[in-house]
């Protein structure tokens, strides 16, 4: 299932991405927005996972083995 999700955008960028749709780099403006978001979400999962092993490694974190040790 999609949603529509209407943005706006000042000219320079609208003719960023107008050119990357044009040269063929996305099939569509929305493929190039899912890229940038998709991109977006790794950059930020990663961050997170990195912070997530330094606790470890500092022996702030718990180790989970199973989803019992969750409690």
């Amino acid at each position: 299932m999609r949603t529509v999700v209407n943005i706006s955008l000042p000219i320079q960028l609208t003719k960023v991405v107008d050119e990357e749709v044009t040269r063929g780099a996305y099939a569509s403006k929305s493929e190039f927005f899912r890229m940038l978001l998709r991109s977006w979400m790794e950059g930020r999962f990663a961050t997170d996972l990195e912070k997530s092993r330094g606790e470890l490694k500092s022996g702030k974190g718990k180790l989970l083995r199973s989803l019992t040790d969750l409690r």
